[in-house]
């Protein structure tokens, strides 16, 4: 059972699977920098200056006016975290179209690659003795006999 598990371990797809959950883990971590750090405040300039990341609406209990999004959830109260949940799509789309972009990118140089194997001549096998010289050998060797 534990070669059965090294086999399994060693094969290309799990490694491959492992170090793409780790990119993914780390490119996450940009993604969210760059929503939270530059479109966030143009989107917030476009709404007048509003923080787009505290958008939330009370749905029951007592918050301070003007508290953020972490404030009111510590003060136990219900909200409707409308603006991180436009943020978390934005996220989403972001990482979706790069993804995107990757994939389209590497298939454009599979498919280059396969072209450049398929246009480059096949190496000739050594040609061997035609049917005719085989033949004519033969001929040859029963002359001598």
């Amino acid at each position: 059972m534990i070669k059965e598990f090294k086999d399994f371990i060693a094969k290309g797809n799990v490694m491959d699977m492992a170090v793409g959950i780790i990119i993914g883990a780390a490119f996450t971590a940009i993604v969210k920098s760059m929503v939270g750090d530059l479109i966030n405040p143009i989107i917030g300039l476009f709404m007048g200056g509003v923080d787009f990341t505290n958008s939330y609406l009370v749905l029951s209990g007592e918050v301070a006016a003007g508290s953020s999004l972490e404030a009111a959830r510590e003060a136990g109260a219900a909200v409707f975290a409308h603006g991180a949940f436009i943020m978390a799509v934005i996220n989403f789309l972001i990482i979706a179209f790069v993804v995107f972009m990757l994939v389209r990118y590497v298939n454009k140089v599979k498919e280059a690659a396969e072209k450049k194997e398929a246009e480059a001549p096949a190496e000739e096998a050594p040609a061997g003795p035609t049917e005719l010289e085989v033949l004519l050998e033969i001929r040859d060797a029963l002359n001598k006999s």
